[in-house]
């Protein structure tokens, strides 16, 4: 393994040029975002965890949406989790937003409702791991702790030519190594921010822009013509095609709608009925849908119509669902029989219940459909005979 970061680990001098150039290239370019306006470490929590896996241009509003509603840790930890998970929902992961909750609660609990400033007790929050104390304490507080996250990965692998996958076990601790040495004694927390913002905006995976970056001079991948190649990629997702069906079921003006389950895809949301299925929508397949529901929920439904067929990836799977339009006829799921995990439910009442995105769409449709038929149709004005003149001779 060709790694030249042994040189940026003896030299402090070199390392202290890097800081320079990256925190003066940051103060001129960094970018306006809402969670870099506060020290609190509640917010800064909470962004951290918002930009797991997930782009800074989607975050921003949910960010703001969710510091609206809950804006300390003892709020959030009050709330319930339907409403936490309705105010996540499309953001997706939503294992980060239960966590998010727990932590909360553990807060609460175990530090009168203030956010720990130690790094072993930040470490003992759920789904908190090395990164994100190391982000929130440096960012919050300026303690001098090290990151590493996809950006960082990208721009320290390139400064010291690291060859081998980034992911491996030596690789991830040579660059916490280098991301440890190379944090300047003061502004931590600037350094951080400066060396995501580097691999966001200039160090970028494909076209990496060399020509404006401020350490250009110091990239050892840069010298050997090496950005293209490093970091090495990661083996391509191997995709498996998946057919479902999702039963919108009626009930003068209410929907069933099913909360997923521990250990089902979606977890703690609900959505409507939905289940394995074949791939055509034909009259087996209605029949097929009729009889799941009948043995899987002991509901009786008579299909209408086939309502829309979408496509959607979840992990490594590419989703084509099916959407059945059905009637209610029969079934224990009254109102007083229905188990917690089933619920009747208006159009207005599903805005407030936490769906998956496919669920959302649908509702979205139903929406729609309803605004259509409410609309008025617009007659065509009734002709007015008018009697032609006799013409004259």
């Amino acid at each position: 393994m060709d790694v030249p970061a042994d040189d940026l680990l003896r030299s402090a001098p070199l390392r202290r040029k890097l800081a320079r150039s990256i925190l003066t290239w940051f103060d001129g370019a960094a970018r306006d975002l809402p969670w870099r306006r506060t020290r609190d470490l509640y917010c800064i929590w909470v962004s951290e965890i918002m930009l797991q896996q997930t782009q800074v241009a989607t975050v921003v509003g949910y960010y703001e949406r969710f510091l609206a509603a809950f804006p300390d840790v003892r709020t959030l930890a009050a709330a319930d989790e339907a409403r936490v998970l309705r105010l996540w929902e499309g953001l997706g992961y939503y294992r980060r937003a239960r966590q998010l909750h727990a932590a909360a609660k553990q807060v609460v609990a175990e530090h009168g409702g203030e956010f720990p400033r130690s790094y072993e007790a930040v470490r003992a929050l759920p789904g908190i791991g090395r990164y994100t104390a190391g982000a929130i304490l440096s960012i919050g507080l300026d303690q001098r702790l090290p990151i590493l996250e996809a950006n960082t990965i990208r721009v320290l692998s390139r400064l010291i030519a690291l060859r081998d996958d980034p992911r491996s076990t030596q690789s991830q601790l040579t660059l916490w190594s280098v991301a440890e040495a190379i944090l300047p004694a003061e502004r931590c927390g600037a350094f951080n921010q400066a060396l995501m913002e580097l691999g966001s905006e200039i160090c970028t995976p494909r076209e990496p822009q060399c020509a404006t970056c401020p350490v250009a001079v110091c990239c050892a991948a840069r010298a050997q013509g090496l950005t293209k190649e490093i970091p090495l990629a990661a083996k391509k997702t191997e995709y498996t095609d998946l057919t479902e069906t999702a039963v919108v079921v009626r009930r003068g003006n209410k929907f069933l709608v099913r909360q997923c389950q521990p250990g089902e895809r979606w977890a703690g949301l609900w959505d409507f009925p939905r289940f394995a299925s074949a791939a055509v929508a034909d009259e087996s397949w209605l029949t097929s849908a009729r009889e799941h529901l009948a043995s899987w929920l002991g509901v009786q439904i008579e299909p209408i119509a086939h309502l829309t067929t979408t496509r959607h990836g979840v992990t490594r799977y590419r989703i084509t669902l099916q959407v059945l339009d059905a009637r209610y006829v029969s079934g224990k799921v009254a109102d007083d029989l229905a188990p917690p995990s089933l619920r009747w439910v208006t159009l207005a009442e599903l805005a407030e219940v936490p769906l998956c995105v496919t669920g959302r769409k649908i509702t979205g449709l139903l929406a729609e459909k309803k605004t259509k038929q409410k609309s008025p149709v617009q007659k065509k004005p009734a002709r007015t005979k008018v009697k032609r003149a006799q013409p004259t001779r």
